[in-house]
């Protein structure tokens, strides 16, 4: 894996490319001198986390044959006040279509944080990382 990150713009503002070419933009707040231009490094974190869930909680249901009509996730963390400001918890909110067992999806992403989730087995253990189902109609 291969990521290269160049500044675009003074002070902070940064795009990070992958090897297939995708861009992302990167910046830092503006209480620190950025331009909110882009997402905080910490934000990407929390945004990994949720896409790679994501990811694995569609594929375990694409195996089951369960399609979604409606399928997000808000993602909500707290950080620690002092320097460095790591996180303290994460909590995602599963939004998805009501057509689905609740019970069965909560097991689906229990497993998926607990075994799967690549990034969520990179984060520190000290992260309490918790989530709600929400059935939307």
């Amino acid at each position: 894996m291969k990521v290269h990150l160049k500044r675009v713009a003074e002070p902070y503002c940064f795009e990070a490319e992958n090897e297939s070419g995708a861009i992302t933009t990167i910046d830092a707040s503006e209480s620190i001198g950025g331009k909110n231009t882009g997402l905080r490094p910490m934000e990407l974190v929390l945004a990994g986390l949720g896409g790679c869930a994501a990811i694995d909680i569609l594929a375990i249901l694409k195996k089951k044959r369960i399609d979604l009509s409606s399928f997000s996730i808000d993602l909500f963390a707290e950080r620690k006040d002092v320097v460095p400001a790591a996180f303290e918890s994460a909590h995602l909110v599963i939004n998805i279509s009501d057509q689905i067992d609740k019970n069965q999806v909560e097991k689906i992403t229990q497993l998926v944080l607990d075994k799967y989730c690549s990034v969520s087995d990179s984060l520190s253990k000290e992260i309490k990382i918790t989530f709600e189902i929400n059935l939307q109609q």
